[in-house]
Order: structure tokens, then sequence, then C-alpha cells
């Protein structure tokens, strides 16, 4: 017997006769008695009275329940061709022996869901805001990733001459507030570019004038609003010596300059390469605002309860993928919870409608795709799974530790997601 329940579950009842489960019985024993040791027989082998004997007719039952237990539901599950999500919570309701075995599993199941082609309309007026939108590139932006390029290629040389503002600079320094150094105000060859702004207003240009070897201090207050509220508009002093004066020397941007990066013979070639590749981004940002877009009135249009289970699984995905964003930058989360002054289930609890977000997202593009009979065919995906397996062929022993089945799974998702927005966009 199976009974509907609120948020996506259901309560399955069963019953397993006694002549069915009574061969869960033997195994049961040869397990429990492999555990312990019984003079006179090897691991496994020792009858059932002298297990009883030392671990209970209770014991042998319950353990021979769960094995009967798992199979039929197991069972049921397959017979009903039902989607469930996560393990069961069983309850017995009867279990003794020489008696059929009762009992309950409670379990959460895909849900139902279903999607009005209302949503249509609305992904049409999408599409006609974005045939609007351009993916040119301006000339001021074009000079804007030369400055950046040239400036990545800066050379340093060391001058005996006064701090002038971008120069770069190596200083030891301290910050004091009352007299006592502050959390993390105190560096030793420390370098900046000054007049970039990095440190408090006033700081960097303090800097300007000051000469290799020498000392200064001077008065500065903390910005009101400065994200360490314990500082914020407090009177700090700070000591610092002048170690290094370096002078940015940035190439001209000019063809010889295009050339010494490799593959342009000139500077024209350069700013066509850059606009090329800005325009692709800006057509892939595009494209991903509109994606965006479209999920959200799809998400409108759809119906149907979200498991539990499922915002919970989304969630710890949701924190696995942060923790190695922030580790990535030496901060751990224990750290960043503690500057936000939260803990986990506060972090939970603000990540829970995006977490709904994304599955109500993803049942959604399953659900047209479905009724739009958007195909992938087998050999698409195996395509794809090549590339993934080509590209990480080095990777020590990547084909014995990749759950290939799951790779199969995700890259088939991926591609159906693909085609689904391709449809979209057709609209």
């Amino acid at each position: 017997m199976m009974k509907h329940l609120p948020k996506s579950k259901v309560e399955i009842e069963l019953t397993i006769e006694w002549k069915e489960w009574e061969k869960f019985i033997a195994p049961a024993v040869a397990e429990i008695s492999a555990e312990f040791k019984f003079s006179g027989f090897r691991p496994g082998k020792a009858p059932r009275n002298l297990v009883e004997q030392k671990v209970g007719k209770e014991m042998i039952l319950s353990h021979a329940a769960e094995k009967a237990i798992s199979k039929n539901y197991s069972d049921f599950v397959s017979r009903e061709k039902l989607a469930v999500v996560g393990g069961p919570k069983v309850e017995i309701e009867k279990i003794s022996e020489r008696e059929d075995l009762v009992f309950t599993a409670t379990v959460a199941v895909m849900p139902e869901v279903k999607i009005d082609d209302k949503y249509k309309d609305a992904i049409k007026k999408i599409n006609a805001q974005y045939q609007k939108k351009t993916t040119e590139v301006s000339d001021d932006e074009i000079t804007l990733e030369l400055e950046k390029i040239a400036n990545s290629r800066v050379k340093l040389v060391t001058v005996r001459r006064a701090v002038a503002s971008n120069d770069s600079v190596e200083i030891d320094f301290v910050v004091s507030v009352d007299g006592i150094p502050i959390e993390g105000g105190t560096s030793k060859n420390h370098a900046l570019v000054v007049g970039k702004g990095v440190f408090i207003p006033g700081f960097e240009e303090n800097l300007i004038g000051m000469n290799e070897g020498e000392e200064k201090e001077f008065e500065l207050s903390f910005p009101a609003d400065y994200h360490k509220k314990d500082l914020a508009g407090k009177l700090a002093k700070f000591r610092v010596k002048m170690n290094l004066v370096q002078e940015r020397q940035v190439p001209e941007i000019n063809d010889e300059f295009a050339a010494s990066l490799g593959k342009f013979k000139n500077l024209s070639e350069l700013k066509k390469n850059i606009q090329e590749g800005l325009e692709h981004e800006n057509e892939h940002k595009l494209k991903e605002e509109k994606h965006s877009k479209y999920l959200d009135e799809i998400v409108k249009n759809l119906e149907g309860e979200l498991p539990e289970v499922l915002v919970v699984d989304e969630l710890n995905r949701m924190v696995q993928e942060f923790e190695g964003q922030i580790q990535s930058t030496g901060m751990t989360l224990e750290r960043y919870l503690e500057q936000l002054k939260k803990n986990k289930a506060e972090l939970l609890g603000d990540w829970e409608p995006q977490a709904e977000k994304r599955i109500k997202s993803a049942m959604a593009l399953k659900e047209i795709a479905k009724k739009e009979e958007v195909k992938v065919e087998s050999a698409e995906v195996e395509a794809e799974m090549n590339k993934t397996v080509q590209y990480y062929k080095n990777v020590k022993d990547f084909e014995k530790n990749v759950d290939m089945q799951r790779l199969y799974s995700y890259v088939k998702g991926t591609l159906e997601n693909d085609k689904v927005f391709e449809m979209l966009e057709r609209l």
C-alpha cells in the first residue's frame, strides 16, 4: 500500500510473509558470527544457538529484517517505477519470529511537475528585447584593454629620487590606535603602486615626496563606513619607512609593442584581435543574461512541490562550490562566516531561495524537453564525453576514479539543456 504525503513524499506500507523473510535468518547469523570469535568455529560458521547466546535473538531478527526490508523496498520501488530521492525512513510495525514482518518506509520522490505554455509569450518578449542589444565594442573599450595589457608588461626601474604618483614602492609600516598596533596593521617590505587607492584616503598621498630610507609618521582617520566596524571613524597613527622606490615604465602602445606580444604584425592586428575577443565576451554575457531571464519566467509557470531532501542536497552542493572558490583565495569558510558575523545555518537560510530556484530551473528545463520532445542521441553524448576524457587524459587514473555512468548522465543533461535554450531562442 502506498500513500502520498505533502512535500513530494510517499509512505509505503509492506508486509513480508514469514516464509519469505525466514530466508534471511541464516545469512544474518553468518554475518554476525563473522564479527565475533567462537571457539572451534571459523569466522561466520558458528551455529545460530551459539550466536544467539552471545548477542541475543533480537539482534539476529533485526539484522535479518533489515536485509528483507532492503530487498522488498527496492523491489517495490523498481516495480512501481518510483523516482525516489535519497534513502527511506523505515519503521518496523511488527517483528516476531514465525510471523509476518510489517514495515513502513517514508521517502521523497521526484515530484510530478507541470509547466503552462504561457511562458512562451514571455520568452518571445525577452527575445525581442535582446534583438535590440548589441555586442559591438567601442574604441574606448579597446583602448582600455590595450592599456591593461601594457600595464601588465610594465618595466620597474629603481630610482634615487622622491616618490611620485604611479611609482611602485616597498614600505614597512605600523598602524596604531590609542598607542596599540591594530590587527593586521604591521607589514614589512609591503609592495604597492602609489595612487591606486588601495589604502585608506590620505595614506598614499603621504608617501609622495618620501625618499628611500626615509621614515615618516602621520595621523589619519579611518572612513566612517570602513568595513572593520571597530576601526570605523577612529584616528590612527601611521609609522612608515620607505625601503624602495621604482619608476613604472609602461611600454608605448605601437606596432613594436604589438609585435612583442608574439603573433601580431602590427597594432591594427592586435586591436582587431582585442575587438573580436571583447565581442565574443559580450555575446556570451548577453546569452547568459538572456538565459537567466528565461529561467525566471519558466519557473514562474512551474507547478510542483519540492522535496526537502533536494533542497538540502543543493545547499550542500552550493557550500562545497563556495568553499572551493574561497579556498583559492586563502580563506576558509569559518573565517568568512566570522567576518559576516553569521553561522552556517544562517548562511544556508540566506541561500535557500537560490537553491530552490536552481532545482526548479533544472526541473522546468527537463519538463520542457519532455513536452517539446527534445532528444539527445547517444553518439552526441559520447562525443562530448570523449572531449572531457581527452582533456583530462594526463591526469593519473582519471578514468578509474570517475563514475562514467554519472558523467554520461551529466553530459546528457547539459546537452539537453543547451538544446532547450536553442529552441527557446527560436521562439
